[in-house]
């Protein structure tokens, strides 16, 4: 079976980051790719698996529990299932990140 998810330009006004979520087409895995303005991000939150981002542009800070980390074009940072964890954009320009979740859905609780 192929299932391809084409890439469409953002109406104006409507949010850059695709959504893709893995039952729909038979996969196992969800993705977001998240295309976001400095100063945004998400809410601190959880899964009951674990999350692995991987940073294609730009600048982002994570939190993961009580940590938190800089992370630049190429690095690759997992946070742990059930642990609580948000990103930002804190670079000049956008940025750009695959945030991967290795269940055919997304179960996220904001807290």
């Amino acid at each position: 079976m192929l299932a391809v998810l084409r890439h469409q330009d953002p109406q104006p006004g409507e949010s850059r980051t695709v959504r893709f979520e893995g039952r729909d087409y038979g996969s196992q895995v969800s993705i977001f790719l998240v295309d976001a303005d400095p100063g945004r991000g998400v809410a601190l939150h959880v899964h009951p698996y674990s999350e692995t981002w991987v940073v294609k542009k730009g600048e982002a800070e994570f939190t993961v529990g009580g940590e938190k980390t800089r992370a630049l074009p190429g690095d690759i940072i997992v946070a742990a299932p059930d642990v609580p964890h948000r990103f930002e954009n804190v670079g000049a320009g956008r940025l750009e990140l695959v945030c991967i979740h290795p269940n055919e859905t997304f179960i996220q609780e904001f807290l």
